[in-house]
């Protein structure tokens, strides 16, 4: 095994004084871009139903097509970083990605469009190839760092996702903007393919059906690995608790805010961005246990002011900005010390953790809206905080804390 683990991280380990800031910040768009992929429909769907004559029940299915493509990718396609080219496989998702686009503007039947969007969401988790990628690439002294920053591209492209299409589509109509995203990945390709390392290809001895069966096996073994993923899903779980039912109080009187109005309330989520640079450092130094507990006891207390929505917009800015600055914090905290616990497995510890992730982001959603029909906001409020609150108690465990990193 120990053989296994060397010939399998040499590769990378050789070129980690290759991540300049220059590719961190060319990853970080290109993250930015690639998670966009994921959000630009949710302001469109009104006029993808008028455009392709759908009813407005069943045009939902285009946001869990997508949903369903990158649930998909994470099993399927991220695992292939621990095996293939690196550089190879990025930029084969880039240019199928711009094909996928494309054909999401081009589609005229609703079909067409609902498999343009399973593939947009498959090829959308080059994001999570591209985090693996910098954490291989970096010094075990910057890559706590490093994987902050990329991951502040994530948060930023999510956050300025539905603002983004929104403009667009005002302006030149919703197939105008996959046809411009099309473009921005190839172009984003070219760049690429000049500035992005050589990379060896991983000297791994896994078959590709061997390696997603290692994903389950990962999960058995790395005890790290399990109670961050454990966390991912009730942190998202909080998450998308707001951020899915945010809509529906605000939108209802005696506030009746616009639409446009309610996702503007997306950019005070920038301060997770902050977040997610500078967790990055802590973890680094060390601190990455401390900066968890703390960031869930404000996670935990965020629910306060953000329960006042319907009488203090203000306080419902502070209570997003401060969960968001929380579960950013967290999230990267989780992926720097699950990346450290085994280097030669960084594309398949990535995958098997975003799984909590999609699993947290899609229970939160589910239950949140069945919260607010039956009991309203306040009850939502009280279900988000006790999401939050059991992460916190899970992160004071003793068996939760990671163990001490091996010495040189």
């Amino acid at each position: 095994m120990k053989a296994d683990t060397d010939s399998a991280t040499l590769p990378f380990a050789a070129q980690a004084s290759e991540l300049s800031a220059q590719l961190t910040f060319v990853f970080s768009v290109t993250c930015a871009l690639a998670v966009a992929n994921v959000y630009f429909a949710q302001p469109l769907l009104d006029s993808m139903a008028r455009s392709l004559d759908v009813a407005p029940s069943m045009i939902g299915f285009v946001v869990t097509a997508t949903q369903v493509g990158y649930a998909l990718g994470l099993l399927f396609i991220v695992p292939l970083g621990d095996l293939l080219n690196r550089k190879g496989l990025i930029l084969t998702q880039m240019l199928l990605s711009a094909i996928a686009l494309a054909g999401v503007g081009a589609a005229q039947q609703w079909l067409t469009l609902l498999g343009a969007m399973i593939a947009v969401g498959l090829l959308a988790v080059m994001v999570q190839v591209l985090v693996a990628c910098t954490a291989a690439l970096a010094t075990p002294a910057q890559r706590g760092q490093a994987v902050g920053t990329v991951t502040s591209g994530i948060v930023l492209g999510i956050l300025l996702a539905r603002f983004t299409s929104g403009l667009i589509a005002d302006l030149a109509g919703w197939r105008a903007v996959y046809f411009v995203s099309s473009g921005l990945m190839l172009t984003l390709a070219a760049v690429f393919w000049k500035v992005l390392p050589r990379a060896a290809t991983p000297r791994s001895r896994y078959t590709y059906p061997a390696l997603i069966r290692s994903l389950f096996t990962l999960f058995m073994t790395e005890p790290v690995l399990r109670i961050r993923g454990l966390l991912a899903l009730l942190i998202f779980a909080a998450f998308s608790v707001l951020w899915t039912s945010m809509v529906l109080p605000l939108s209802a009187p005696p506030l009746s805010l616009s639409h446009t109005v309610i996702g503007l309330f997306g950019l005070a989520g920038v301060a997770g961005a902050l977040a997610a640079r500078r967790s990055g450092r802590w973890a680094d130094q060390g601190l990455g246990q401390r900066v968890t507990g703390i960031s869930l006891v404000i996670l935990t207390l965020s629910w306060l002011p953000i329960a006042f929505a319907q009488s203090s917009l203000i306080a419902l800015v502070c209570g997003v900005i401060l969960l968001d600055f929380a579960v950013q914090a967290v999230h990267v905290i989780n992926q720097s010390l699950i990346f450290a616990t085994r280097p030669d497995a960084q594309s398949r510890m990535v995958s098997a953790y975003m799984c909590f992730y999609s699993v947290g982001s899609a229970l939160g959603a589910a239950a949140a809206t069945q919260v607010y029909a039956l009991w309203g906001w306040t009850a939502v409020c009280l279900l988000g905080a006790s999401i939050s609150a059991t992460a916190l108690v899970l992160s004071t465990l003793p068996f939760s804390k990671p163990p001490p990193a091996p010495s040189a």
